[in-house]
């Protein structure tokens, strides 16, 4: 049974940083492609970031590209998300997420198999 925890949020001021982890378990942490998305109340989930499982690749959303970094510790089965420079307009539910094994990164939320229960984030101004 595959497992995802997302840990880390919490609240901040604008201009501050937080590290979201996401432990895996039940799965081949090292052979899935993994990702981040954000989700406010009565809003469509969006995509943060992601990182390819074959050879380390990232991708970032436009609105975080610059601010956050994804990246992935394969030996303890977590993922990372680095969020510098956090804005007000950061503040959502955040999740982690898991593509079926071997399949390569994406940006788009329905190819995701497997889904966190996810991790509140508030930026205050």
């Amino acid at each position: 049974q595959v497992q995802l925890v997302e840990s880390g949020g919490g609240l901040v001021q604008a201009g501050g940083s937080l590290r979201l982890s996401c432990a895996a378990s039940g799965l081949t942490f090292s052979s899935h492609a993994m990702g981040w998305f954000r989700q406010a109340p009565g809003k469509e989930r969006e995509f943060v970031a992601a990182i390819n499982w074959s050879n380390g690749v990232t991708f970032y959303g436009d609105s975080v590209k610059g601010r956050f970094t994804i990246s992935r510790d394969n030996a303890k089965n977590t993922l990372y998300l680095q969020m510098n420079s956090l804005k007000p307009a950061d503040t959502d539910v955040y999740y982690c997420a898991a593509r079926r094994l071997r399949m390569q990164i994406s940006s788009r939320r329905f190819e995701y198999d497997y889904w966190g229960q996810g991790t509140q984030v508030t930026v205050s101004s």
